[in-house]
């Protein structure tokens, strides 16, 4: 492959990078190393956007941000919409399949066998009649926060929220049933049918709590949090956070300016940068009174760190819900602040890298067995190499792979370490005495790498991201070479197809960073094509 070096690539010392990578968010939007004049929390939030100059504007990621705002709906913050989607589209599933039973199939049946064009009409009007209710039941359940994420925290206040939004849709419908023609269905039939609808979201509520509790939290999508304070409202809130399985997030520690750094208290707020980028820190909550130097301070690091900040607000007494703040129980929290992530292009890339995984195991099941048998035969041990890899936000998997070595080539790798081709971290040998003949083969075609897109299916990688190294090459990092573990490894990456045969770890890394704030679809697309192109001509490693 082709060795060139990367247009445009800031160089390593020129910007400060934030704590956090965001995908797509490009690196020239680095914090600078120069501190701003801190200013009081009720100044920074209402203050403009475009006066913090770490945060890139938002008409630069989204070009159609202002045209997709004038035209479609964005009720709620950015980052639950596709949560509010999933529950609007599963109550408008249920209430169609409760309408389906009671009204819909009768209709159908019934034109089978007596006047179809007239039980056509009524099927018609029975589909307007479900369409309408569904609209009015699901705008009332959103006005009575339904859908709010505090509210599945609370499944009693849920069900008779669930209750009393039933209770007015259905009052508001039927007033348009007692006026009815004759070919409409009748009022009894439609109270029916939209109590069936209720006891299938009473069930299915049921259900996904039950899902939610039994899923371990190592196999969730985790939001890694840390707690600013670790007095007795931070205790509280870790305590809360931990044992609400509804809260998908991961309590890492605690800042503290006067406890000692010891056990969960990760260390003081000028520390947060680093903690942040260790642990891999989505979110900060600030517990501390917010009007102190410690809050601004914390408030500051987050912000030019790219990471969410919260807020524990005293209301002095005021009901949380009449805020519109997000809650966990007694404890209220406000959201300062929300990095954009582009939930809805890294959706389209997980499916992406599922179907084409998917299709390719099956396009090239032949072609695997055909080289499962040549590796049986050429040398004794497995087929596929197993080894733990470390991936997203440090998270460690096992990797499939042909077998290309012998055996203990794993017991060898450390006698051989002093031959490393590669500088840094991770080992490379050109000839490495450890490799048979068929895996020399597999190496040079890239063929050996086919058995991960087993872990694409798992959602362990993803067909385009940054190599997934070893357990002992990650352990010799530095704190700055974490950023890359911010995506899921991929099959492939802009390493892979601009500087493969470069020894340089500092490169590598940096062209891993590059991929990281550049990333798209179109990126990704490129990058599988150049992969292709690599592996027929055979410049494997």
């Amino acid at each position: 492959m082709s060795s060139a070096p990367s247009q445009n690539l800031p160089h390593p010392e020129s910007v400060i990078l934030p704590s956090r990578l965001i995908p797509g968010m490009p690196l020239g939007t680095a914090v600078p190393s120069e501190r701003r004049k801190l200013i009081s929390i009720r100044q920074w939030a209402a203050s403009p956007r475009n006066e913090c100059p770490q945060q890139p504007s938002a008409e630069t990621w989204f070009p159609r941000r202002a045209l997709q705002e004038s035209l479609l709906p964005a009720p709620g913050k950015a980052s639950q919409r596709c949560a509010l989607a999933t529950k609007v589209a599963a109550d408008f599933l249920l209430i169609a399949t409760g309408f389906g039973i009671t009204e819909l199939l009768p209709a159908v049946l019934n034109s089978l066998r007596h006047a179809p064009a007239q039980h056509t009409c009524i099927v018609c009007c029975s589909i307007g009649s479900l369409m309408l209710y569904a609209v009015v039941f699901t705008l009332l359940g959103y006005s009575e926060r339904l859908y709010h994420p505090e509210t599945a925290r609370l499944p009693r206040q849920q069900a008779l929220l669930l209750l009393k939004v039933f209770v007015w849709a259905t009052a508001l419908m039927s007033l348009d049933f007692v006026a009815s023609r004759p070919l409409l269905p009748t009022l009894l039939r439609f109270v029916s049918s939209a109590g069936l609808g209720l006891l299938f979201m009473f069930v299915y509520r049921r259900w996904r709590r039950g899902v939610i509790e039994k899923v371990t939290p190592a196999r969730r999508t985790m939001r890694n949090v840390l707690i600013v304070g670790a007095g007795q409202v931070g205790r509280r809130l870790a305590h809360l956070l931990r044992h609400d399985c509804a809260a998908d997030c991961s309590v890492r520690g605690f800042l503290d300016e006067s406890l000692p750094v010891v056990g969960d208290v990760l260390g003081r707020i000028q520390n947060l940068a680093a903690v942040a980028r260790r642990e891999f820190i989505d979110e900060v909550i600030i517990t501390v009174p917010q009007h102190s130097e410690v809050a601004r301070k914390a408030i500051w690091q987050a912000r030019r760190n790219h990471i969410d900040v919260k807020l524990v607000a005293d209301l002095h007494g005021a009901d949380p819900a009449q805020t519109r703040l997000e809650a966990f129980r007694e404890i209220p929290i406000i959201t300062l602040w929300e990095e954009p992530v582009p939930l809805f292009r890294l959706l389209l890339k997980h499916a992406a890298d599922f179907f084409l995984a998917a299709m390719g195991l099956l396009i090239l099941s032949p072609f695997l067995a055909a080289i499962a048998v040549a590796i049986r035969l050429d040398s004794p041990g497995p087929v596929l190499y197993r080894a733990p890899r470390v991936g997203l936000k440090g998270r460690s998997f096992l990797c499939y792979k042909f077998r290309t070595m012998v055996e203990n080539a794993d017991q060898l790798k450390e006698k051989l370490r002093g031959r490393n081709e590669r500088q840094g971290p991770f080992f490379k040998m050109t000839d490495d005495p450890r490799l048979t003949r068929v895996g020399r083969t597999l190496r040079r075609y890239s063929l050996d790498e086919f058995p991960q897109l087993f872990n694409v299916l798992k959602g362990e990688m993803s067909l385009v991201g940054p190599r997934p190294h070893p357990t002992d090459d990650v352990q010799r990092y530095r704190l700055e070479d974490l950023h890359r573990l911010e995506v899921s490894p991929g099959l492939t990456g802009l390493w892979q197809v601009t500087a493969r045969h470069d020894p340089s770890f500092e490169r590598s890394m940096a062209l891993d960073r590059e991929y990281i704030g550049r990333w798209s679809l179109t990126t990704d697309f490129k990058i599988l094509c150049k992969t292709v192109g690599a592996v027929v001509r055979g410049d494997g490693a």
